[in-house]
């Protein structure tokens, strides 16, 4: 299809974009590119859209009628097409609001003698005729004869080569609306979740889209009204300071409902349409307020910008959410609060945010100290919750120890070292915070510690040469020595330079005592930090759990064995009644040995399978008939009491696939197994665990293994 017929199709309510697409994200950059491949006649992609009398819910004003019959819907392409829609017609597309244009990419300049491409920048286009805004070629507003006379005027006379030349590449310009976009099209008789499922697998092929966008695009598709919901909800927030994108309250539906965080693909089944819809009216209610407020009020955190991960307040969210919106003790909320700081200065989620997602929040819905042991895995995997002077040595404001100093200096009360007003209190845009140089770099500048040096430099800016000011204090203290500003503050506001930290050692304040001035903060930093960290609450040592993930990435031990299938032998494709004897050999093993853990539906590199041979084997879809059956060999093999107290069955899902874990203690009895031979003779034999794999003990050392094991 032409593009000129796209557009035209768009203003004539022939073509349409669905609700559940997202906003128009690309930038100035991704513009130009397109532009740049049109005007060059490079391959630009296709548009992938869906013919159907019953569409979903639409961007934008238009309602569909039925009457109108089968309507066209753009799925894959619309973010070139809205590009290509505001530089040719210089307007938005009727289907977004300016809400929804994240970067408007209009205003794109082409020189018409070099067809570079660049958006306005005074001093190269201002006195150049050359440079003509795209849309206005596009429009027709500008030929190659009312340039020659912008030419003349600028002082140079153009000639007839010159002409042709400009004409030839305006018309390689206006011709791009000619230039056929490929189309490929999802028929009439496609589903609404047909398309949908279909767009996902576009889109997942590459990285236009998240995966959390992606899951919003399922969502909408069975709750056309999520996305505005969402959006009013998220615009509520920012006006307090708490600023999200789409992406973060998918993360947290993904949280509320099967605590975990990676695998969005739980979301996507309309079958979750009522229980999405029941956990957002109590977030958008209760829990994501009550969340705000908690953190302004006990963490002392008033925007998101203080944060280096708004991804933390995930599970705190979900946690909130578990216990009903608002019903925390005030030593829950401390344990909580506690976590959060260490999760900051830890840095916990600037990476690996899925897989962290998934522990954390099986924690919380596993351990009965959860933010205790979240709080242990921290300490774990940094090697210390201690904050120490030597962290501070180099670090800029971006670290976030400036955070955790600012929420520090707010619940001490400290105040602005000139205007006095407390840090809490941010009246008016002019009483914004801002990081103030305590040695003002101009003078630090002076004495070496300028670009030149690198590590001189890197002191000089150093998070601990800040100080929290409002915006009108910081603008009126200008490059001031530090000694005579610190002077000044002392005595103005006696106890201000305290509350922030601040050595009162006069001498320290001078330029030529710099870096012991630093030395000395980076020390009171510390210990009033930890200090403060630890008198937030007492927090237990508790046991992690290990997630399953986890547990299979060591691989088998002595401990834990990996077992494709019960029954179903994978490379015959039938039946083998020896698989069920191999798994009785492990049980046995471990009841003789120190217990362990046997995962069956894991193949023998750590893979998981599943158990869906098992369960068709045995006639079934899903896991009742299997642990009926596996409970059975067992009771048949062991005896009811013993499989009651020595023996647990789970299931679990580990990346997609279901799998059953077997827990064997460690038996007080020797366990003998009765395997039959060749012959169908029953033979009685013991089994124990060497290494990683069952072994049969020789009936020669049997009983010396039974005296040691069971009669010490």
């Amino acid at each position: 299809m032409k593009i000129s017929t796209i557009l035209e199709k768009i203003d004539e309510n022939q073509l349409f974009v669905p609700a559940f697409q997202r906003e128009y994200v690309w930038k100035r950059e991704d513009a130009k590119q397109l532009i740049d491949s049109l005007i060059k006649e490079y391959p630009t992609g296709t548009m992938l859209t869906w013919e159907t009398a019953n569409p979903p819910e639409l961007k934008g004003p238009h309602k569909y009628n039925e009457k109108q019959g089968a309507v066209k819907l753009l799925l894959d392409g619309q973010q070139r097409m809205t590009t290509l829609y505001m530089l040719i017609r210089g307007e938005l597309p009727p289907y977004y609001t300016h809400a929804e244009i994240m970067n408007d990419t209009r205003g794109l300049h082409v020189n018409v003698e070099t067809l570079e491409l660049s958006y306005y920048m005074k001093t190269r286009m201002e006195s150049n005729p050359a440079w003509q805004n795209i849309t206005d070629l596009f429009k027709g507003r500008i030929s190659a004869f009312d340039l020659q006379a912008s030419f003349s005027e600028a002082g140079r006379d153009l000639a007839m080569d010159d002409l042709k030349k400009l004409n030839d590449n305006i018309n390689a310009i206006t011709r791009i609306k000619e230039r056929d976009f490929p189309e490929q099209t999802i028929p009439v008789k496609a589903s609404i979740r047909e398309a949908i499922d279909i767009f996902y697998k576009v889109n997942a092929s590459g990285v236009a889209l998240t995966e959390a966008e992606l899951a919003l695009a399922q969502i909408s598709g069975y709750w056309p009204q999520a996305r505005d919901r969402f959006k009013a909800k998220l615009a509520a927030l920012e006006k307090e300071g708490y600023v999200f994108k789409l992406d973060f309250i998918v993360y947290v539906l993904l949280g509320c409902l099967h605590h975990m965080g990676s695998d969005m693909r739980k979301l996507h089944d309309a079958a979750n349409d009522e229980a999405i819809r029941a956990a957002w009216n109590r977030l958008e209610t209760q829990v994501l307020d009550y969340v705000v407020n908690l953190m302004r009020a006990n963490a002392f955190v008033d925007h998101t910008d203080e944060i280096n991960s708004p991804y933390a307040l995930v599970p705190i969210i979900v946690y909130c959410f578990d216990k009903n919106g608002t019903h925390l003790t005030d030593a829950e909320i401390r344990k909580m609060v506690k976590w959060f700081f260490y999760s900051q200065v830890r840095t916990r989620y600037v990476s690996q945010l899925p897989q962290k997602l998934d522990r954390d929040l099986r924690t919380l819905a596993e351990s009965p100290q959860p933010f205790d042991a979240l709080l242990q895995v921290i300490a774990e995997e940094s090697g210390r919750l201690e904050i120490l002077p030597a962290e501070f040595v180099g670090r800029a404001i971006q670290h976030p120890l400036f955070s955790m100093m600012r929420w520090y200096f707010k619940s001490r009360g400290a105040v602005c070292f000139t205007t006095g007003m407390s840090l809490r209190k941010n009246m008016g845009s002019k009483y914004q915070l801002e990081r103030d140089h305590i040695f003002p770099y101009s003078k630090l500048k002076e004495r070496g510690y300028g670009e030149g040096n690198r590590i001189k430099y890197a002191l000089a800016q150093e998070l601990t040469n800040r100080a929290i000011l409002t915006q009108v204090a910081n603008r009126t203290k200008s490059a001031t020595h530090a000694e005579d500003y610190l002077v000044e503050v002392k005595q103005k506001f006696p106890k201000a330079l305290g509350l922030q930290c601040i050595p009162e050692d006069t001498e320290l304040w001078k330029i030529e005592n710099y870096e012991q001035f630093l030395e000395e903060r980076r020390k009171m930093l510390a210990k009033n930090l930890n200090g403060f960290l630890e008198r937030i609450t007492a927090t237990e040592d508790t046991i992690a759990p290990i997630s399953l993930e986890d547990m299979i990435a060591e691989g088998e031990s002595d401990g834990l064995e990996f077992k494709s299938t019960l029954r179903w032998d994978l490379k015959e494709g039938t039946v083998n009644k020896k698989l069920e004897e191999v798994i009785m050999k492990t049980v046995a093993a471990f009841a003789n040995s120190a217990g362990g853990t046997l995962l069956i539906g894991v193949n023998d590199d750590g893979e998981p399978l599943g158990l869906a041979p098992d369960y068709h084997s045995l006639g079934g879809v899903d896991r009742d008939k299997f642990e009926l059956h596996l409970r059975n060999l067992l009771n048949e093999q062991f005896g009811k009491g013993f499989v009651t107290s020595k023996i647990g069955i789970t299931f679990h899902e580990v990346g997609g696939k279901e799998v059953c874990l077997v827990e064997t203690a460690a038996a007080k009895e020797p366990v003998i197994v009765k395997i039959k031979d060749k012959n169908g003779q029953v033979l009685e034999k013991f089994f124990a665990r060497s290494g990683n794999s069952s072994q049969e003990i020789p009936l020669s050392e049997m009983n010396a293994y039974i005296k040691e094991h069971f009669h010490s």
